[in-house]
């Protein structure tokens, strides 16, 4: 009791702010962190259920709506339309987000600034005004329902995010380390590799990672854009709400939080290493 009391004294910041001052942050956090996380584990145990609904506790537990989607052919090939759709966005968001951070950051013209908000834009615009955007401009180019075209959409969302963070580490970056690699002989191309990219390489990894996502949990602008064999696994779930309550949804969204929360948490375990 001695030590608990102990802490309530102890700085919590370095201006001297003790815990028990930030006693009320703390329990604002615990609060929201509750709003937030809980109806996502409540999905958890209602995926264990043997009922055919959809029921919290469950009664019985069962893999049985596990073993309906290994089982089932459509949410098979919408899963691997997903994977590929989200591994395809990281190769083209990622790159394309990173130069152009890059560039902005550098440019000395007023124009930067404007080419930067309207690179953003997509993630300002409400997202059903995206999709009904690029679905009308894929009707003209005849992408609708293509693998090609969800990666350009999903890119599209992805690009913004990915301007952000890197931007953000390059304002942390000195960059007075690359003019002295130019002028020690070096092109801006080599400096870039050799100097600036080992420095933001955690933010370029968090950015790839958020791109991933983006795609990988992506719903809105897919109800555009997927459909036939090019289903996404959000396009079908969405359909199966809508149609019937299949509790195989609750298996399936147990595993996209599962495989979301490992990718951020590798990212940031191997971000420390970097860091170190």
């Amino acid at each position: 009791m001695a030590r608990f009391m102990s802490w309530f004294d102890k700085p919590a910041t370095d201006t001297q702010i003790t815990h028990g001052s930030r006693l009320w942050l703390y329990a604002l956090a615990v609060v929201l962190f509750a709003f937030l996380v809980l109806p996502t584990l409540i999905v958890i145990p209602m995926s264990f259920s043997e009922s055919q609904y959809l029921e919290f506790p469950p009664r019985h537990l069962s893999l049985r709506w596990y073993e309906a989607y290994f089982h089932s052919r459509s949410w098979m090939q919408a899963t691997a339309t997903s994977f590929k759709a989200a591994t395809l966005t990281v190769l083209v968001a990622t790159p394309l987000g990173t130069v152009a951070a890059y560039g902005l950051y550098n440019a000395e013209l007023a124009i930067a600034r404007l080419v930067s908000l309207v690179l953003i834009m997509p993630i300002v615009i409400p997202v059903i005004l995206v999709g009904t955007a690029i679905f009308y401009a894929y009707v003209k180019l005849r992408i609708v329902n293509s693998l090609i075209g969800v990666v350009l959409a999903h890119s599209i969302l992805a690009v913004p995010i990915v301007i952000m963070i890197v931007t953000s580490a390059l304002k942390s970056f000195d960059m007075n380390q690359e003019r002295v690699a130019r002028s020690l002989g070096a092109s801006r191309l080599e400096a870039f590799f050799m100097v600036v990219m080992p420095q933001i390489k955690f933010a370029i990894l968090t950015a790839a990672v958020l791109s991933f996502l983006t795609s990988f949990d992506e719903v809105i602008v897919s109800l555009f854009v997927s459909g036939g064999d090019n289903s996404t696994l959000t396009r079908i779930m969405f359909a199966a709400l809508r149609d019937q309550i299949d509790p195989t949804i609750a298996a399936i969204s147990t595993m996209m939080v599962v495989v979301t929360s490992l990718l951020l948490g590798l990212s940031q375990i191997f971000g420390r290493r970097a860091k170190r």
